[in-house]
């Protein structure tokens, strides 16, 4: 049996043939994982076309870099995640700072405001996508359907017990985006960076 603090294996592999310069594995890491971060992207700015471009970003950084993952230090999509909130982040800064400078309306505070709303927004973003597939679906059943736990239960086919479980469990795991994103957060995956 793997150490229990041993990277996992396709992380491992995928960073090896990264730093070897294989297309595949690229091609591979953007199937699995473009989705996330355009989505990342787009909550962080509330733009298709900038979220395209912190997409091809991501994916540049990760060809040009493999050697800035350590699989050591957690899994590649949490990296990759990072990564993508960080550039995001960066971009928003940019573009906003460049509309202060040129008059336009606002304070350097509700830019922060800003990237920190975008941040807890992309963090639970990203915390409903890594979820298990049982806590996804109670909560989705929950939030989107209107359904208490008891229709949750019949949806799902679990019992009222297993339900509430499944919700509280989901709500636990989403309270803790808003936690990362405050002020003086560390400067990991939804921290304000």
């Amino acid at each position: 049996m793997a150490k229990k603090d041993a990277p996992p294996r396709w992380d491992r592999k995928m960073q090896q043939r990264l730093a070897r310069g294989e297309a595949a594995a690229l091609g591979e890491l953007y199937d699995r994982f473009a989705s996330l971060v355009y989505s990342l992207a787009h909550r962080v700015l509330g733009d298709d076309r900038a979220a395209d471009g912190i997409t091809r970003e991501v994916f540049a950084h990760v060809w040009e870099h493999p050697d800035t993952y350590d699989p050591k230090t957690g899994p590649l999509r949490t990296w990759v995640a990072s990564l993508t909130h960080r550039l995001a982040v960066q971009r928003l800064r940019a573009t906003e700072t460049a509309a202060l400078a040129q008059g336009g309306q606002g304070s350097a505070e509700e830019l922060e405001r800003k990237v920190r709303h975008a941040a807890v927004a992309a963090r639970a973003d990203y915390i409903v996508q890594a979820m298990p597939a049982p806590l996804r679906a109670a909560l989705e059943s929950a939030y989107f359907q209107r359904r208490d736990y008891r229709q949750t239960a019949v949806d799902l086919g679990v019992t009222e017990d297993e339900a509430r479980r499944r919700l509280r469990l989901g709500l636990q795991l989403l309270s803790t985006a808003h936690d990362t994103a405050t002020p003086g957060a560390p400067p990991e995956y939804g921290g304000a960076v």
